[in-house]
């Protein structure tokens, strides 16, 4: 049972990155500009050769549903590269001084980076009538829960990450080498061959895949080109499994004996 310490140092870590994000108007132009120009960029120079097999989905609309991923993935990615900065500036050791439990500095700043997430994917996909999908037929209580799992799962991996490492070129050495491969092999930019034996493996294997399929059967319908074979339900209990998982290892990262350093 969360007591009344940890119920306010939730709301307050919560609350104090939530709002230094939107204080800073580069980073709200930067989480807009940065997914619009990748897409346009990408969608338009490959749409004259990409073929999705049995279906005629030009690649801009193919495409939509894997930025929406990025945007959250690198959301999760800087947002909790604030625990390395906190650690340095002393906030982090003042915060654990104080009566609440560990687990609940994990629930603030996990909160705080999938709010922060879900509010930078909130702007991109305000396009998404330009790639095809109006708004009114968009599956939003799935889109929603989709993304809220896989933003909760990948910032309270990046929270593990950024609890072990103690600066900011190693954290990201660490993220862009594990997550990024695993974006690109989603099935979020190129339709992956679940025939494969090595591909297909990893694709079962890999969370950020079970997120975009979800998000293009939420965008696009329960048949939509792209998504992997088998149900909803099934894509957001992994998701949610992952979360879960993460979770669980960000906790046991920080309750770990001296740390943070």
């Amino acid at each position: 049972m969360i007591g009344p310490y940890d119920r306010a140092t939730i709301g307050v870590l919560w609350w104090r990155d939530l709002v230094r994000f939107f204080r800073q108007p580069s980073r709200l132009v930067g989480a807009l500009a940065q997914p619009v120009l990748f897409w346009g960029i990408i969608g338009s120079g490959m749409a004259a050769t990409f073929r999705l097999p049995g279906s005629s989905e030009g690649y801009l609309r193919y495409f939509f549903p894997g930025v929406v991923l990025m945007v959250v993935l690198f959301a999760a990615i800087f947002t909790t590269l604030s625990v390395i900065e906190d650690r340095h500036a002393g906030f982090l050791q003042a915060v654990l001084a104080g009566p609440a439990s560990r687990g609940a500095v994990v629930l603030g700043k996990v909160l705080c980076s999938s709010s922060v997430a879900l509010s930078q994917a909130a702007l991109f996909l305000v396009l998404a009538p330009a790639a095809g999908f109006p708004l009114l037929s968009v599956n939003w209580p799935l889109l929603l829960a989709a993304l809220a799992l896989v933003a909760v799962g990948l910032a309270a991996l990046g929270f593990a990450v950024a609890w072990v490492v103690d600066n900011v070129q190693g954290y990201h050495a660490i993220q862009m080498t594990l997550l990024i491969p695993l974006w690109i092999v989603s099935g979020a930019m190129f339709p992956a061959s679940p025939e494969h034996p090595v591909l297909g493996a990893v694709m079962r294997a890999n969370p950020i895949a079970y997120a975009v399929s979800a998000t293009r059967r939420a965008l696009g319908g329960p048949e939509a080109p792209g998504a992997m074979a088998g149900s909803t339900g099934r894509d957001l209990l992994v998701l949610a499994a992952f979360a879960a998982t993460t979770l669980a290892l960000a906790v046991l990262a920080a309750r770990r004996r001296g740390a943070p350093r």
